[in-house]
């Protein structure tokens, strides 16, 4: 499969995919593909360096007659969202990245494919390999821990980089040119129930909730697609108090930058009630698809017989809990006033476990209004804290303030319109991007985002255009061309 990947056009860049995608590089794990970095920019003979916390730096001097021009940037960053179907037997900590070629698409098979970021780290590799792509001086900056922190921006120095205009490339539709992104916040939510036995009348059932579609919970938050953690809380305090069931544990969702497509629950119940409770499951299996029609067309709810546990939440502790999940915002909180169809703040409830005891919730606030973030954030604590619970906040990064008249923008606007005979779309997204952090170190620094159609972000439907690639690389050698 990576020998067809690596005969696509321009191969340069399809190949560096290829062997980038055979290394394991989930987020905090990314020990492995900064070595792979590392060696690569060694080996080429340039000047590279592995800061303090793993960001890679890798420099390239111009090409000839290009000496004087302005020296660039070119950032992205090298870990991967790893999310994968539940039937799909993949250990993403051995295994390499098993990508699928479909009619003008290349996917992965049950898994994320690692074109967010990837695409980016395989065409900045691509640029520094070369011996005939015209470019100014080239600073290359892979970061690290973009997908669960921003760890790798926050962390780089100032003194490091020389340049005056950053190229990001971790934009997801060909069309857009982002120079101004959201700022984000982690909530977590934690505390302890009381356990009691199981009541002898009861049988033990697990309740799955699947095949919603996901997505990145930034980029798709828009787009009103169901959340399994919700949905599954939504049904849960139905059944709570219609039947009376009772909860042994929850385990619902995953990383907290992807809509959770999936949760699943073991409940028990009398058995007087077992009746009751499929035509409940048949209710809300039925309500679920109406309403998610359009967004999840794949979406299941159902039933099965599991064996018979041995403790659960306590009656008062589980209500609470559902009372409090249920009301936890979850989606848009608020639209931009100033700019047209921008999401201003939103919250993705990320990750419900409930077990041995314990819960705990993860959220991920994201706002490009810090003030309107930490409101959406103390929301949120209050619904939880009103049970008891302890919520921290950590992994804060502030959003990117658009600076539309830069020279960058009016550079890369105009070739657009050249190029393609089109304007391009100038916005600010919801998604975090890097650029803002790494602006507090580097203020002066001009910086814009772009990049490839990619679609399905953070979960395993993600893929990205093979043609939109080729336009995105053929863009960008030109852009290079261009800077003065």
């Amino acid at each position: 499969m990576s020998a067809d990947i690596q005969n696509l056009e321009p191969k340069s860049l399809w190949k560096n995919f290829a062997h980038l995608n055979a290394v394991p590089r989930a987020s905090k794990k990314e020990e492995r593909v900064i070595e792979f970095a590392k060696n690569f920019g060694e080996k080429l003979g340039l000047k590279t360096t592995v800061d303090h916390i793993g960001n890679v730096i890798i420099k390239k001097p111009a090409t000839a007659g290009m000496e004087d021009r302005t020296t660039v940037v070119l950032q992205s960053h090298l870990d991967m969202v790893h999310q994968k179907n539940a039937d799909t037997d993949f250990d993403f900590d051995t295994e390499g990245i098993k990508m699928l070629i479909e009619d003008d698409w290349v996917r992965a098979d049950g898994t994320t494919l690692g074109a967010d970021n990837g695409i980016g780290v395989a065409t900045i590799m691509a640029i520094l390999e070369s011996t005939d792509i015209p470019h100014p001086p080239l600073e290359a900056l892979f970061t690290i821990d973009e997908e669960t922190g921003m760890t790798g921006a926050l962390e780089l120095k100032g003194g490091f980089l020389d340049a005056k205009i950053m190229l990001n490339l971790d934009t997801e539709d060909d069309n857009e040119l982002t120079i101004g992104c959201a700022g984000g916040i982690d909530v977590t939510a934690e505390g302890t129930y009381e356990v009691e036995n199981l009541e002898t009348s009861h049988k033990a059932w697990k309740v799955s909730l699947k095949g919603l579609a996901g997505g990145h919970s930034g980029m798709e938050i828009h787009l009103g697609k169901g959340n399994a953690n919700k949905l599954m809380n939504r049904f849960l305090l139905e059944a709570t108090k219609e039947l009376n069931i009772r909860i042994h544990s929850i385990d619902g969702g995953g990383l907290r930058n992807a809509i959770p497509r999936e949760s699943f629950s073991i409940i028990t119940i009398s058995e007087n009630n077992e009746a009751a409770l499929q035509n409940l499951i048949a209710k809300y299996l039925e309500v679920f698809k109406e309403e998610y029609e359009s967004t999840d067309p794949d979406l299941q709810l159902f039933l099965e017989s599991t064996e018979n546990v041995n403790t659960l939440l306590s009656k008062s502790d589980q209500l609470n809990l559902l009372r409090s999940i249920y009301a936890c915002p979850n989606g848009i909180y608020r639209m931009s006033p100033d700019i047209e169809d921008l999401v201003q703040t939103s919250n993705n409830v990320a990750r419900v476990l409930v077990a041995d005891g314990k819960y705990k919730i993860l959220c991920l606030t994201r706002s490009s209004v810090d003030s309107e973030k930490m409101d959406e954030a103390n929301a949120i604590s209050s619904a939880f804290e009103l049970i008891g619970a302890k919520v921290s906040f950590s992994g804060t990064y502030p959003g990117w303030t658009p600076k539309p008249g830069a020279e960058i923008v009016k550079i890369m606007s105009n070739l657009y319109k050249e190029m393609f005979n089109e304007e391009a779309d100038v916005n600010a997204c919801h998604a975090g991007l890097e650029c803002g952090i790494l602006g507090t170190n580097y203020p002066e620094m001009e910086m814009i985002s772009f990049g490839p159609n990619i679609r399905g972000a953070h979960s395993p439907d993600e893929k990205v255009q093979i043609s939109s690639v080729q336009k995105f690389w053929k863009y960008l050698l030109e852009t290079l061309k261009r800077i003065p």
